[in-house]
């Protein structure tokens, strides 16, 4: 949009502009579109606000029938999603019982075998999350795909409950991986792991350790330091404090069996493991399923958690590896240093363009048609020609 003039009339607006729209998609011809804008506005409670919006369009280039053509796409899409079956399964990790959700592919045939990819999720989260939603969209791309209760959640054992133990979670990806490699829907050599936010940063430490991972791709991954947990926890003073929280909470565990809570998400409560108006997670229709707990975060988590550090973890990555991100989401720049450390040289960044601030477009990757299509594009493509 540029040539913007604008006409005010008291608390109503007129505001026209030069557009040029060029509009893009895998398998269907351009289509560019350019003309004028016109944006009707009015003054409410000191700030313009848009009321409508015209295109008086002057012409097109390229396919006009693009939009009719991506709608059928998103359509058939549609329906290849419905015919994706879902299996409950469960295994071991470590001794204790893990409930996942198996994903097969339309027109699933018990006689061949399949790629597979183990998928997980942000911290604390359960399979009916943002995991499961990945794990959906890829199966409907001909993947079998697992996504899974960590121990300590959801469905499956473990305790402490609700502990966010990144050492077990790591190892329940290596669990994962033996599941799948032990049925009869799987090619036990072509497995791959996706990870979203903390659970990227859960599946390159576990792909650095275990081989039988023979590809990966984050979506807006979550990799921190010591110095970056700063600038989320309050400083150094703040990161000290849960720390000491946190080894108090232990110690009172081993001594009575009390596991000490703070909510996971509030508004309110400053102590909650995720402090904010985050929608995601406060929102029935988005993140906060029954499946999840809003209010139950083990203080004990905080030393575990902050003391992390998978930055070095880049340098034992030596398979094909995907990093998707943005400016938008949290610590972009942490996924550009852990990326140009891996070793491999089978490794790519994707950038997705926003116009939000970090860490607001994180969200977005959990469940955003945009974000979440784009993303299972790449990851689609990626392991295809990976595994």
């Amino acid at each position: 949009m540029s040539n913007f003039e604008i006409f005010t009339n008291g608390v109503n607006a007129d505001s026209y502009s030069h557009v040029y729209a060029s509009h893009s998609a895998e398998g269907i011809d351009y289509w560019d579109a350019y003309g004028r804008y016109h944006h009707k506005l009015k003054k409410i409670d000191g700030l313009w606000k848009i009321t409508s919006m015209t295109l008086i369009m002057h012409g097109q280039k390229g396919n006009p029938n693009f939009l009719n053509e991506i709608n059928e796409m998103y359509k058939d899409k549609a329906e290849q999603l419905n015919k994706v079956s879902m299996r409950n399964v469960q295994f071991d990790s470590k001794g204790e019982r893990v409930v996942g959700n198996l994903y097969l592919p339309e027109n699933y045939d018990s006689s061949k075998k399949y790629p597979a990819v183990v998928v997980s999720g942000s911290w604390t989260t359960v399979k009916e999350q943002m995991a499961g939603l990945y794990a959906r969209k890829l199966a409907a791309e001909g993947f079998v795909t697992l996504a899974f209760d960590p121990r300590n959640f959801g469905e499956s054992g473990g305790k402490p409950r609700f502990y966010e133990n990144p050492s077990k979670k790591i190892e329940d990806i290596s669990s994962a991986v033996s599941y799948l490699q032990s049925i009869e829907e799987v090619d036990a050599s072509k497995i791959g792991a996706l990870g979203i936010c903390a659970g990227s940063m859960y599946t390159l430490m576990a792909a650095a350790s275990d081989k039988r991972i023979k590809s990966v791709v984050t979506a807006a991954s979550w990799l921190h330091d010591s110095e970056a947990v700063k600038l989320f926890y309050g400083g150094e003073e703040g990161v000290q404090e849960k720390i000491d929280a946190a080894q108090a909470a232990k110690k009172k565990y081993a001594e009575i069996g009390e596991v000490e809570y703070i909510p996971s998400i509030s508004t309110t409560d400053k102590s909650a493991a995720m402090y904010g108006a985050y929608d995601y997670y406060l929102n029935p229709k988005r993140g906060a399923v029954p499946e999840w707990s809003q209010d139950k975060f083990a203080v004990m988590t905080w030393e575990d958690w902050l003391t992390l550090d998978p930055m070095p973890s880049a340098k034992k990555i030596d398979m094909p590896t995907l990093m998707i991100h943005s400016n938008g989401a949290v610590l972009p720049q942490y996924t550009k240093n852990y990326f140009e450390n891996i070793a491999t040289n089978e490794k790519s960044l994707y950038w997705i363009e926003t116009e939000l601030e970090s860490p607001y477009h994180q969200f977005s990757f959990y469940d955003q048609d945009e974000e979440v299509n784009e993303s299972i594009e790449q990851a689609s493509q990626w392991f295809t020609e990976k595994l």
